[in-house]
């Protein structure tokens, strides 16, 4: 009896947290290949489970009909719909009285999972934050990598001339360690390879002497507590080791720091600890996707709040909730071992547990961690109070800015929308259903975010079809 409450109320509270990259909640069985199409987002990413019998509001309605034969019916379009087969598990429970139905699928191992109707190049999908979005031929190359246990900067960048790179810059951060960047540490740490009698560089290698493409981090300093007036800003290239000591220095140029008398000795520190922001710093450059080159890191500075984003979301399936245990899936084997060599990193998964950790011992609060669509934020909050009165000015983001529509505040704004209106800020000619795509909700939502903003003031169309949206300052 105890265990059937607590299993209840665990699922309960489950469906009651609403839709999640591992949940989907369904009133009714969904046809064949919408079926499909949610096993195999769950079977691509982080497993997940789809539940039969719950309304749009969240509430127990139960599953009409013959239990077993829908368990049937289930089996058969998994079969008739996907490839390669997918086992899930298919099972019943109840919640206040009434019966759920239960499909859940686990991560598979013989990525990637599609729709057999439309092939392995169109019918691959993969799970963004609760919707299933349409995995680009990107994905696909990343998920067959997973597959055979390779990150992307293990593979050879065929277009480089390991002759013509400058390996200066590499070199001198691993004597200061002490160490020797000499051939035998470039092939035992995979910087280069050589296949067929030639030895080329991995696309680690390129990453790290900031030779790949959108190798950057973007910096800066926003007035207030919003995303629109800029009072600095700052784009960083080059190696990686350098790129972090100058953006360490752009963050400390606009922390505060704070004076206390201990004893007759006067002490000053940071207010946001130094080492917990380089940690995550670390965790951006060592986690982010490098496979998709249109996007980079940002770095925003806000009154209330530091921001750190990386692209790409959590890696190889991981979920937020494993991520804040301590658990660790390396995207980036590569630039992770150097990083690890010149001891930027201690030990695997320590980096998010010692980044609370320091927050906790300098008195500050913990930082917020969070998945958004495809991307990962750090958020360190500050006191914008004490901001304001040393005269900093400040906000946060990625390369957005500023007091929107007059009265209306970003605090008045929810978070989707805030989300949507960064994504303006950057990319004002984006059409509404990437966007949509982008931040991983569907185009009716979209559509209505895009007009509570437009409603409030916030932003405005300027021209038609072909027009584009504007942040009204």
């Amino acid at each position: 009896m105890d265990w059937d409450m607590a299993t209840e109320s665990l699922l309960w509270q489950e469906i009651q947290r609403g839709e999640s990259k591992t949940l989907e909640l369904k009133q009714q069985l969904p046809k064949g290949e919408q079926l499909a199409k949610t096993l195999i987002t769950f079977a691509n990413t982080s497993g997940g489970k789809l539940v039969i019998g719950v309304d749009d509001e969240r509430r127990i309605v139960g599953i009409q009909g013959d239990e077993f034969e829908l368990m049937d019916q289930i089996a058969s379009m998994v079969h008739d719909h996907c490839q390669p087969t997918l086992l899930p598990a298919i099972y019943l429970e109840t919640v206040q009285g009434k019966t759920l139905l239960i499909v859940q699928v686990y991560r598979g191992s013989q990525l990637p999972y599609y729709l057999k109707s439309k092939g392995r190049d169109d019918g691959v999908y993969v799970r963004i934050g609760a919707s299933n979005r349409p995995a680009s031929m990107d994905m696909i190359h990343e998920l067959e990598r997973q597959r055979l246990n390779q990150s992307f900067d293990e593979q050879i960048a065929w277009d480089a001339d390991l002759a013509a790179l400058d390996l200066t810059p590499l070199q001198h951060a691993f004597k200061q360690q002490g160490k020797v960047l000499d051939e035998q540490r470039l092939h035992s740490l995979k910087l280069v390879k050589t296949e067929h009698g030639e030895t080329r560089p991995t696309h680690g290698l390129m990453i790290l002497l900031g030779l790949h493409e959108h190798v950057e981090i973007k910096c800066s300093r926003f007035k207030g507590n919003t995303m629109t007036v800029f009072l600095d800003k700052k784009e960083y290239t080059g190696p990686l080791p350098e790129q972090l000591v100058q953006v360490e220095g752009f963050i400390k140029n606009h922390l505060r720091l704070k004076a206390e008398i201990l004893g007759l000795q006067r002490t000053e520190t940071w207010e946001i600890p130094l080492p917990a922001i380089r940690e995550a710093l670390i965790n951006a450059i060592v986690h982010r996707d490098y496979s998709n080159t249109g996007r980079d890191i940002k770095v925003g500075i806000y009154d209330d709040a530091v921001n750190i984003v990386s692209p790409g979301g959590l890696p190889n399936g991981l979920t937020l909730a494993e991520a804040l245990q301590g658990r660790s899936e390396i995207r980036n084997k590569v630039i992770a071992r150097v990083f690890r060599e010149l001891g930027y990193i201690e030990q695997w998964g320590s980096g998010i547990g010692r980044i609370q950790q320091l927050c906790r011992e300098a008195g500050c609060p913990e930082p917020v961690f969070k998945e958004t669509g495809d991307f990962f934020d750090i958020e360190f909050a500050r006191d914008a109070q004490a901001v304001s009165e040393d005269g900093e000015g400040g906000a946060i983001g990625g390369a957005t800015g500023g007091a929107i529509g007059g009265s209306i505040t970003q605090s008045s704004l929810t978070d989707r929308q805030k989300d949507v209106l960064a994504l303006i800020v950057e990319h004002p000619h984006m059409p509404y259903r990437q966007m949509a795509a982008e931040l991983g909700i569907n185009d009716s939502a979209m559509q209505k975010h895009l007009e509570k903003l437009k409603e409030l003031g916030v932003i405005e169309r300027i021209g038609g079809t072909r027009g584009y949206w504007k942040v009204k300052q």
